[in-house]
């Protein structure tokens, strides 16, 4: 069946003007201002905004965390990110120690198979590098997966200095690209010592065992173990101004040096953490949130181009597990939800505030991730031949961030009561009606997205 999107504003990353969309059989035929189309089913998308579908590629799905498994599994995760207008995730297999990565690869395809509501793809989490030599990931290459995720800190993920190393200069070689968390893993136990033989165990402590500037530190490492390998990489979740001028200081010198920054980061604050009783372990990530200074500079160089992407960290927990953690802070699951409400956040507090552009909006959500991450044009762009793959945002109905009406298997919303002016209206997936009025009316077609090298011409 055709459908036709007629009378909408068609967004990209250089652009926004009126003109209308043919769609057939999940493909994009035809974009130009005026098309007519007997045969095509007509959708009046007039005075609404057309993106093309968001892309989240830093997501964690039925993960195991600290005792526990994420609230969201693969199934109502992503119901809530195509909610959200995200049509593609890429989420994070992970290696445990004593596993291949093709062992690892396997465990996340069964997690994720017949599951999904929107598209999906998987970066590979190395942790253990007996079981990741040159044929692993070279099979993982040919498997679709083509991004890499290496730690600098918790216990059962962290890579030593040499290891990263090892790897990334593997990956250069084989023409992959990892993304790396980072922070100080080694002062962050010494503080952490510290604080609770002090007797501090409430979440407020949780910010000043991982400052900013041991992320500064540790991105300012990975960097330059990154030159002697001569590799590219992507600093993800970026937090805090100190972090940033590093990797403005190594792409000074020439190194490639990617960025992604998240919702939270942008318009929370370390004033969460000052909340009454344990209000405040909502608001337990890492890294932690920061300082409004932070905030400013993150803006702006999302505007300047020089953080390519905006993804979400998903990484949900119920109050009962965060509780885990009521009597030590160490014990609280890290991490927050995001996946159902960065599209709405970005275009409230960024496009209305005057903080970017539409067009920047859309670069950072669709455009650069898909070519970042190995799928452009298939994704990420509204041109002939792409997959159909569409948002209708509409900038006239407003919302409000409330738990009880999100997708999310979670008790509490981190922004609740926010309010929005502007919510999604319609989801196209590969061409199919997947959310309507706002409302999933259609789950469990999402797809195995395989994907390609990395991209680094972006607008």
């Amino acid at each position: 069946m055709k459908q036709l999107l007629k009378h909408g504003t068609v967004v990209s990353g250089v652009g926004c003007c009126k003109k209308d969309i043919l769609i057939e059989n999940g493909i994009i035929r035809e974009v130009s201002p005026e098309i007519c189309d007997g045969e095509a089913q007509v959708v009046d998308a007039k005075g609404k905004l057309i993106f093309p579908g968001f892309i989240d590629a830093h997501t964690h799905m039925d993960l195991p965390v600290a005792g526990t498994v994420t609230a969201d599994d693969f199934y109502s995760g992503t119901r809530a990110a195509v909610a959200g207008g995200t049509t593609c995730i890429v989420d994070f297999a992970t290696q445990y120690k004593g596993e291949t990565l093709e062992e690892a690869l396997e465990n996340w395809n069964k997690k994720a198979e017949g599951r999904c509501s929107c598209d999906y793809g998987f970066h590979m989490a190395i942790s253990d590098l007996e079981g990741a030599g040159e044929t692993q990931v070279q099979a993982m290459i040919d498997a679709g997966v083509s991004t890499f995720k290496l730690y600098m800190t918790y216990p059962d993920m962290l890579l030593r200095d040499g290891e990263l190393y090892r790897i990334l200069k593997q990956l250069k070689k084989q023409g992959g690209i990892a993304g790396v968390h980072c922070e100080n893993a080694e002062v962050i136990d010494a503080l952490t010592a510290e604080a609770k033989a002090a007797g501090h165990l409430g979440p407020d402590t949780h910010p000043r065992v991982r400052p900013a500037g041991l992320e500064a530190e540790a991105v300012n490492r990975l960097l330059a173990i990154a030159k002697e390998a001569d590799a590219p990489v992507i600093v993800v979740h970026l937090t805090c101004w100190e972090a940033f001028a590093k990797i403005q200081r190594a792409r000074a010198r020439g190194q490639i040096v990617f960025a992604e920054t998240c919702p939270q980061y942008l318009l929370l604050d370390e004033s969460c953490y000052k909340k009454n009783g344990f209000e405040a372990a909502k608001y337990v990530c890492s890294p932690p949130l920061r300082k409004k200074v932070d905030q400013e500079c993150l803006w702006e160089a999302l505007k300047t181009g020089d953080i390519q992407t905006v993804s979400t960290d998903h990484c949900s927990f119920t109050l009962a597990q965060k509780e885990m953690g009521k009597e030590d802070f160490t014990k609280i699951p890290n991490g927050m939800p995001g996946v159902e409400t960065r599209g709405v956040l970005l275009y409230t507090y960024g496009v209305e505030e005057g903080r970017m552009t539409l067009e920047e909006m859309c670069r950072v959500l669709s455009e650069n991730p898909a070519k970042l991450y190995g799928m452009y044009p298939k994704k990420g762009c509204l041109e002939p031949g792409s997959d159909a793959d569409l948002v209708i945002l509409d900038p006239h109905k407003p919302g409000i961030i409330q738990a009880k009406t999100q997708e999310y298997n979670m008790d509490y919303a981190p922004f609740e009561g926010w309010k929005l002016k502007g919510t999604i209206d319609k989801v196209y997936l590969r061409g199919n009606l997947v959310v309507d009025q706002g409302k999933v009316v259609s789950e469990k077609q999402g797809q195995y997205i395989s994907r390609g090298k990395y991209q680094t011409d972006f607008n």
